[in-house]
């Protein structure tokens, strides 16, 4: 759907990270799936490009999505 670079900054027990990974799946978007659980250096680049430590984090091009919002990660990605 889109040739922009998306990348999911999730955790394994977030109800939300999985409903948007699904939903990226479901629309057929190419993206890396970070869990910053386990990667420190993500997880303190997730705050720096949001500015808030809560997950799913979703980045479309440069541009962050906070939690699992449709209509912007669908904009984002028609945009």
């Amino acid at each position: 759907m889109s040739g922009k670079r998306v990348v999911l900054f999730s955790t394994p027990t977030c109800p939300w990270c999985k409903r948007a990974e699904q939903y990226l799946r479901e629309k057929n978007v190419k993206f890396k799936k970070i869990d910053v659980s386990r990667d420190q250096n993500a997880a303190n680049d997730m705050v720096r490009i949001s500015g808030q430590s809560g997950v799913p984090v979703i980045l479309i091009g440069s541009r962050p999505v906070v939690g699992f919002d449709r209509a912007k990660i669908d904009r984002l990605l028609a945009s």
